[in-house]
């Protein structure tokens, strides 16, 4: 998952977008018989959902009778109002509970079509080897979005970290912290900001796309890896309600879930990005 980044480039992802959308709204009076012969345009974040996207794009599109259009946005704030507005056709960036939260926050009616894959969240640190080695009064930068905040935490909590309230669920926050025996001071942030931030802070947080970006090897680097097993943070592909059985979007689907994408994946990821399928 990707986070705001108040900079020349969610200038220009926003600026792309309008272009998207102008676009759309042009077209909007084609017949609906005719929009299985048009690009499907899907908005991703660049790690590494562009590099799936365009994977497929490059390799697998042409056969399969797809016309495939990959738009990068850094800005992931951007992605579901483009899918809702109809600028984009799809997107792919997120988790379920981000998606749930974000249609109950914004009124949006953006919707899943299918898991694709899962970035493990992890603790990573240039100060530390083990989480066990943070000193009391160690300063930790988590997440501050609605549903990776909760996540980070749980993943403390999962390691006897910290506690958390009783029943509070992925919606924790810092404030739900009612055990943390080393005093640890907690820093929230932009998920995009993270990487940036590890030589300031004793160890952070890091959703494992922001950590691809920064170079960083999950499966390697991380001191403390989030398990694949029972986990609800799957990536999917998303769409506007409605549009889940356009014949593009389906075509992207079963494309996402090929032998040949999760080779891809596995290949190109080494672990630090896992199917879901």
């Amino acid at each position: 998952m990707r986070t705001v980044l108040k900079s020349t480039v969610a200038v220009l992802a926003a600026a792309g977008l309008t272009a998207l959308a102008a676009c759309s709204s042009s077209s909007s009076s084609s017949s609906s018989t005719s929009s299985a012969d048009k690009p499907l345009v899907v908005v991703a974040s660049p790690t590494p959902h562009a590099q799936i996207l365009n994977y497929i794009k490059d390799n697998l599109a042409a056969k399969a009778g797809l016309k495939l259009t990959v738009k990068e946005v850094t800005d992931y704030t951007l992605q579901n109002p483009a899918v809702q507005d109809g600028s984009a056709d799809a997107n792919y960036f997120q988790h379920l509970p981000y998606l749930t939260d974000f249609n109950k926050t914004h009124g949006t009616s953006v919707v899943p079509v299918e898991n694709v894959h899962l970035e493990p969240l992890g603790v990573y640190s240039k100060k530390v080897k083990q989480v066990a080695d943070l000193a009391s009064g160690a300063s930790v930068a988590v997440p501050n979005d609605a549903t990776n905040e909760g996540r980070a935490l749980k993943l403390l909590a999962d390691n006897q970290v910290i506690t958390l309230k009783d029943g509070v669920g992925t919606g924790a926050t810092v404030r739900d912290v009612t055990g943390n025996p080393k005093n640890l001071k907690f820093k929230e942030l932009d998920a995009a900001q993270l990487p940036r931030a590890l030589s300031d802070v004793d160890a952070a947080v890091i959703n494992g796309n922001n950590a691809l970006g920064a170079g960083l090897k999950p499966a390697s680097d991380a001191i403390l890896l989030e398990k694949a097993d029972g986990n609800p943070y799957a990536n999917v592909l998303a769409v506007k309600k409605g549009k889940e059985n356009d014949p593009r979007v389906q075509k992207l689907a079963q494309l996402l879930h090929s032998d040949e994408v999760k080779k891809y994946i596995n290949d190109t990821f080494q672990g630090s990005v896992i199917p879901a399928f």
